[in-house]
């Protein structure tokens, strides 16, 4: 059985059944059906799957019959329900981001796709601008006017940041909110204290001493554009961005509660509440309750604790195995950003970068490092101005004059080389073979189908001299999809071959994620977790890499970064096939 699914997503899965089947004039009395079923499973004190574990009969719960039963029990199973990929065949899935507009139920977003083939909002928008709309019956001037705003509405909230570019404004915020006097304690909650590459909004919660006006200061902050509303302990606005910011003032006594239950995914946090239950505890954002009575709630701590678990960072709260880690002492010690000695992976202005090596070189030291590989690109992308041999060769040996004279930092030799759409390298062996760190990476067709994709992926990791996958998905956050690639079947080979992958820290990439980063770690294969620096600035982004490394379940012992420069030489070694 899945341990994912949740009375609450298979009401989820029911309701989606009932609009889908609504929209396409099925019967009223089945779409009741499911509503009823859905109604039930969120009453429900005890989750449907450890019912079944139970041996219990569902049928016994108000309104679940056979058929529905069954539809429970494979979802429980497989995390999939063929009637409702049967009835996305019948009815466009698209047509469910019609239903959040306020004022469209089931009934006018069937009318709008008979009548005009309206499927999704792009569709809708138009017709609503172009006077489509004023033609169907129920759908007057003010009603199409709401319908636009609703729609604006919609695509701010939906619109995701990367989180790099939302911390800016959380940490200008949080400084601006604490420099007020009366504010004690200002925390950026939700997935952005998880650590997700990307967010929907800012959580933001505070606690203040008696008659501090913090409302005042939040909605007047030179960054606010617009005050969705006020209130005392609650307000939300949108910054001049689009990025929609909520503050909640909490009690000091509550505060632990609120940033446990205002941090955790929704995965996570029903979880925990579902094991307060059991225990006879309720938990909320205002603290830990045994029969009415507050018992714990002022710190982190003291909510895990209630329930017999140690304090459990934010970027493992995902529902991903925590818990079971947490009751078995399993928890890792995730790493940090002064473990790292060094970075693997860095370019210079002699191709697409724009610092010098010195200045590269006195950057990373700054940054805390001990060591720095120079791998400038090789010259199959043009565009990059990477060095062909006679060029790279140069560069050798001005690295080896600079060595001699720099104290605190070694220059190691690389090469971030093309992987080619064979498979081969972008540079001969002969001179790879010279350098301390080879790099390959896919820079060009990311469109090849997931066998040749992996195919060429294999290949690279044939030739000996290879010690390290850059950024193996290709990705680029919500600008370029991943590779297609058979990611088991790839992990498998890098740890059959000992070659070591990066966790490359530009916030665009961020790649590894965090599920392949874990996925590589249970397979013991060593993640260098890089900056992919292009100016002395970039130093700075290795925090981000960390965040997400520690997403990924990583400790230092995983990270080759780590180790001291004699280590690593010996662990690059290793990796040469």
């Amino acid at each position: 059985m899945s341990p994912e699914i949740t009375n609450e997503d298979i009401a989820a899965v029911f309701e989606e059944m009932a609009d889908l089947l609504d929209i396409a004039g099925d019967n009223p009395f089945k779409i009741r059906a499911y509503r009823n079923a859905a109604r039930t499973l969120r009453n429900l004190p005890r989750e449907a799957a450890d019912l079944l574990r139970a041996g219990e009969d569902l049928t016994r719960l108000p309104g679940i019959g056979k058929e529905l039963a069954a539809k429970i029990r494979e979802l429980v199973e497989t995390g999939r329900l063929r009637a409702l990929d049967k009835l996305h065949r019948r009815v466009p899935e698209s047509l469910e981001e019609l239903l959040q507009i306020p004022g469209l139920g089931p009934k006018r977003v069937a009318a709008l796709w008979h009548a005009l083939g309206i499927r999704n909002l792009r569709q809708l928008e138009q017709a609503a601008r172009s006077g489509e709309l004023d033609k169907l019956p129920g759908f007057g001037r003010k009603t199409i006017e709401r319908i636009l705003a609703a729609i604006e509405e919609k695509r701010v909230k939906d619109r995701r940041f990367l989180r790099h570019d939302a911390a800016r404004h959380a940490e200008a915020l949080r400084a601006w909110l604490l420099d007020a006097e009366g504010v004690q304690q200002v925390v950026v909650a939700g997935s952005f204290r998880r650590g997700r590459d990307t967010v929907g909004d800012l959580d933001v919660l505070v606690t203040v001493r008696d008659g501090t006006d913090v409302m005042t200061r939040f909605t007047g902050w030179a960054r606010v554009a617009r005050v969705v509303s006020r209130g005392i302990t609650r307000s939300t606005v949108f910054l001049k961005n689009g990025l929609q910011v909520d503050l909640r003032v909490v009690l000091p006594e509550q505060f632990g509660a609120a940033l446990a239950y205002f941090t955790g995914s929704r995965a996570h946090s029903i979880r925990l509440r579902r094991m307060a239950q059991e225990q006879g505890l309720k938990i909320n954002e205002y603290g830990v309750f045994r029969d009415g009575r507050i018992i714990a709630g002022e710190t982190e701590e003291s909510v895990y604790a209630s329930v017999g678990l140690p304090w459990i960072p934010p970027e493992l709260r995902e529902n991903r195995g925590e818990f079971e880690a947490a009751r078995e002492g399993r928890l890792p010690k995730l790493i940090q950003r002064a473990d790292l000695r060094g970075d693997l992976h860095c370019h210079t202005e002699a191709s697409d970068g724009h610092g010098s090596l010195r200045e590269m070189a006195e950057a990373a030291r700054a940054a805390g490092l001990e060591y720095l590989a120079v791998t400038d690109h090789s010259p199959h992308i043009g565009v990059v101005h990477g060095l062909d041999e006679n060029r790279l060769l140069r560069q050798l040996d001005e690295i080896d004059r600079l060595n001699e004279e720099l104290d605190g930092i070694t220059l190691l030799k690389g090469m971030e080389v093309d992987i080619l759409e064979d498979g081969r390298l972008d540079m001969p062996d002969a001179v790879l073979s010279r350098l301390d760190v080879v790099i390959g990476a896919v820079h060009s067709h990311f469109r090849l189908g997931r066998a040749r994709q992996t195919r060429r992926l294999l290949r690279a990791l044939e030739n000996p001299c290879i010690h390290l996958i850059a950024h193996p998905s290709g990705r680029l956050i919500q600008r370029r999809q991943p590779i297609d690639l058979d990611w088991p079947r790839f992990l498998d080979a890098v740890a059959e071959r000992g070659c070591l992958l990066e966790l490359n820290s530009q916030p665009l990439r961020l790649d590894l994620d965090d599920i392949h980063a874990r996925q590589a770690k249970e397979r013991g294969i060593g993640i260098a977790i890089n900056s992919d620096a292009h100016g002395p600035a970039d130093f700075a982004l290795l925090d981000e890499g960390v965040l997400q490394a520690r997403r990924g379940w990583l400790e230092a012992g995983d990270v080759i970064n780590t180790l001291p420069l004699d280590a690593l030489r010996r662990r690059l070694a290793r990796a040469r096939g």
